[in-house]
């Protein structure tokens, strides 16, 4: 079992808090491995496993407490005031009203409480509701590249960092489909998870009328990560006699498929002023799986690949992204956490003068000091004025 340190070392501070930790992120990506991960460590810290709970909501023995006034129940007669309990509910959304129970026993137990779920909005809302101030989030992705190969390695698959490389290019990091060896049970998978999002944390989840209508725009949505979306060009791409869609159609579906950690949508930021920009979004897909499963594209597809493997890169290490807007043109990502900030071209391979002058040439008229990185997956690097060029493999495997 590949070790989810990333995650964990930024959970850890948390065991112990009374604040409910909140973790997010697509069906499938590996939040109950995690989960069991961190239950496994306050064992080893001698926490008894008696004062530890752990309920699986999506578990057919659990259908019974699927209701606040069971989990309460169920909960309530496990536990005493004398000790310190640890609560770990894996998705919760599962749970009506499930809020209303947090609540009640964040605040009349000594407890410690996890939770997970498959929708972003889903937890923070309602949470926020009852909850204001006392929740932290963390968003787990699918495997990124170190973990994938620490996953074939534990499998005895030796195979170069470039082989991996283009496997995970093509088939993305879901666990269940990095254990599989053969690709047509990789697809077989991938197409299962894709299915599984779709019907249950989009389709019943919001009620939606149309579900052939949603499929064009997450296919399409899926097939451009990288590139900016307009709910306009999107209805009239998808619209024909039989079936029009709308904008305001699209952007509802679009509203869906980030709440479901599928895809995000990242904002653009001015760094002359300062100020993000409401205009002109970007969508990433969290997993290049679904690329490979969904992709209508050939046309610089491998950049756009580069581009999304950045992204999703830089969320798994906990950085907020932007999409900076410069006076000239744009650089591909701001990433920032906490007071440190980097940004980052990122392309497929530096092929021509022309090619160079565009994405080192993007920082041009960014005078600070922060790191600035240009990302592609030439073997040999170069340097500009104290522009660092990096091999994608080097920046996915070390730290920055």
């Amino acid at each position: 079992m590949v070790k989810r340190e990333m995650y964990l070392e930024r959970i850890r501070p948390f065991y112990n808090s009374e604040m409910v930790k909140v973790i997010t992120g697509i069906r499938r990506c590996g939040k109950s491995t995690i989960m069991r991960q961190m239950i496994q460590e306050l064992i080893e810290r001698k926490i008894p496993e008696s004062k530890i709970i752990y309920i699986n909501f999506e578990d057919y023995k659990n259908r019974k407490i699927c209701n606040a006034d069971s989990l309460y129940e169920y909960v309530e007669t496990s536990i005493n005031d004398e000790e310190k309990y640890y609560l770990f509910f894996d998705e919760i959304q599962n749970v009506n009203e499930f809020e209303l129970v947090i609540n009640s026993f964040r605040s009349t137990h000594d407890v410690s409480i996890f939770i997970t779920g498959s929708n972003s909005k889903l937890l923070s809302g309602e949470l926020a509701t009852h909850l204001s101030g006392r929740t932290i989030s963390f968003r787990i992705m699918p495997f990124n590249f170190k973990e994938y190969c620490e996953c074939q390695n534990e499998m005895l698959r030796n195979r170069t960092k470039e082989e991996l490389l283009d496997e995970y290019m093509k088939w993305g990091g879901f666990p269940l489909v990095c254990k599989e060896s053969d690709e047509s049970s990789k697809n077989i998978i991938l197409s299962n998870i894709y299915d599984s999002v779709v019907l249950k944390d989009i389709i019943m989840r919001n009620k939606v009328a149309s579900p052939v209508a949603l499929e064009k725009v997450l296919e399409y949505v899926v097939a451009n990560s990288s590139t900016t979306i307009s709910g306009n060009v999107i209805a009239s791409s998808l619209t024909d006699r039989n079936q029009p869609i709308s904008a305001p159609t699209v952007y509802d579906y679009l509203k869906y498929i980030t709440d479901a950690c599928i895809c995000d949508k990242v904002q653009r930021y001015d760094i002359r002023g300062k100020r993000l920009l409401a205009y002109e979004e970007k969508t990433y897909v969290c997993d290049l799986g679904f690329f490979q499963l969904k992709k209508n594209r050939v046309k610089d597809e491998y950049s756009y690949i580069v581009e999304t493997i950045c992204y999703n890169e830089l969320i798994a290490r906990g950085y907020q992204v932007y999409i900076g807007k410069t006076y000239k043109g744009e650089v591909d990502f701001i990433a920032q956490k906490g007071e440190e900030k980097i940004y980052i071209q990122a392309a497929y391979m530096l092929s021509d003068e022309n090619v160079i002058e565009r994405e080192f040439g993007a920082y041009e008229n960014i005078n600070d000091n922060f790191p600035k990185y240009v990302i592609t997956l030439d073997r040999m690097t170069l340097a500009r004025e104290g522009i660092i060029h990096k091999n994608l493999i080097d920046f996915l495997l070390t730290v920055f």
